[in-house]
């Protein structure tokens, strides 16, 4: 053992050994990435930071250049077209976080329940572990209830039944499901800052409690997870601070200068957004790692700072 072991380090330190091999052999985990946009980025990077070769699925092969370039091995392919599945790796870690893209030309069931199926059909047996991201949408408690992992999910939109829908196939592959709360950081916020600038009404619930977690703090909680022994089921991805939309929109105002915000109540649109989510189950797996744990700091970082990873 000891012959092979110093036979392999010999390879990964020869010139013969090209980068690719050497990323990817000399890593600590295989990891694969379908869905490697605005959060999946930022996941990537931690990974590479650890040492772990990453690879991801892109549906364009534009972006091959880019993931190429930050480090990431890109394979060209589309979770709605199976037999271009076929080509995935194998790997210790998969990341599925495919987002809604309304240019794909198909519905939000497809991407998210079709497109699920035919991915885990090709690569569930071949890989070992799977984090899925989901949302919190999948819960309709909406008269301020705290809600954890253990709640019922009795979800209220069609957005939210369609990730109930897509978890329960993730779970029929044994993958760990990751429900994220409102997603933000740099270059997230800019068309709400224009439209409050403009003064524009908020079609809100200035009353209801809103649930956000910064896109770096996610990214973080992700990486950690993979690298944990035995983890729960499901993990509720989230800040520690719940805040009330009239705080969260005030405060943003401030930040940017603009005038007081606008709030347009209108109960067709805002029902299922008035609940308080728990992270005590992420706490207690990895400790207080978040850089942001309430939405004071996180959202001046995410107006004023840079992007470390280029947008999808």
């Amino acid at each position: 053992m000891a012959e092979t072991i110093d036979k392999y380090e010999a390879f990964i330190a020869s010139p013969k050994c090209s980068q690719h091999e050497r990323d990817r052999y000399g890593a600590l985990m295989q990891i694969l990435i379908i869905g490697c946009g605005y959060l999946g980025r930022r996941v990537a990077a931690q990974w590479r930071l650890r040492g772990h070769a990453v690879s991801a699925l892109t549906r364009l092969a534009e972006n091959a250049a880019t993931l190429r370039s930050l480090g990431i091995e890109p394979i060209v392919g589309d979770v709605l077209e199976p037999a271009g599945l076929r080509s995935l790796p194998s790997a210790d870690v998969v990341l599925y976080a495919v987002g809604y893209d309304k240019h794909a030309g198909a519905s939000k069931r497809d991407i998210y329940v079709q497109g699920l199926e035919n991915a885990l059909h090709q690569i569930a047996s071949r890989v070992g572990r799977i984090l899925y991201v989901s949302s919190t949408s999948v819960y309709g408690q909406d008269a301020g209830e705290w809600v954890d992992e253990s709640s019922p999910c009795v979800p209220l939109t069609e957005d939210g039944q369609i990730c109930l829908a897509a978890e329960q196939i993730a779970r029929s592959s044994g993958a760990i499901v990751l429900r994220f709360s409102g997603l933000y950081g740099p270059g997230r916020l800019l068309r709400r800052i224009e439209s409050m600038r403009s003064r524009e009404p908020i079609r809100t619930n200035p009353e209801g409690f809103l649930n956000l977690i910064h896109v770096d703090d996610g990214a973080r909680v992700i990486a950690d997870l993979a690298e944990r022994g035995d983890l729960d089921a499901t993990y509720l991805v989230t800040d520690d601070k719940p805040i009330r939309r009239r705080e969260y929109y005030i405060h943003l105002a401030k930040l940017i200068g603009a005038p007081p915000p606008i709030f347009q109540t209108d109960a067709a649109g805002t029902s299922g957004l008035n609940k308080r989510c728990l992270n005590a189950r992420i706490h207690a797996a990895i400790g207080e790692i978040l850089r942001f744990p309430t939405f004071d700091a996180g959202l001046a970082d995410a107006i004023t700072s840079g992007s470390a990873v280029p947008p999808p």
